[in-house]
């Protein structure tokens, strides 16, 4: 149980590790995530989250980063190794856990493709 664990060396939370990521423009997409990759040489992936006002009030905002953290926690044994990964939600998707369940191992695996050759 402690390997799910949200701990803090999962986040990513320095505006340099967000804008390597941005500046390396590696990106997958779906209709409900925008997601930026960039290796960060850790034996472990981690997770940065940019949900703005364009999605919506603070409760809506909240609740996709309370999803988003839900899924990374639940599914970060099937995500790549080695990788930062931002997300980004896309303005008028629904947050659903199933579906984010669904989408962000999906998209990881892609970028990962992209970034790991």
């Amino acid at each position: 149980m402690d390997q799910r664990r949200f701990l803090r060396k999962h986040h990513i939370r320095r505006a340099a590790d967000f804008q390597r990521a941005y500046g390396r423009r590696c990106t997958a997409s779906d209709k409900l995530l925008l997601v930026f990759g960039y290796p960060n040489g850790l034996p472990y992936p981690r997770i940065g989250l940019a949900v703005s006002k364009k999605v919506g009030g603070a409760a809506v905002r909240n609740r996709w980063k309370r999803l988003l953290r839900e899924v990374f926690r639940l599914k970060r044994n099937e995500l790549p190794v080695g990788l930062d990964i931002v997300v980004i939600p896309r303005p008028g998707a629904k947050p659903k856990l199933a579906a984010l369940l669904e989408s962000l191992p999906i998209l990881a695996d892609r970028l990962a493709g992209k970034i790991i050759p």
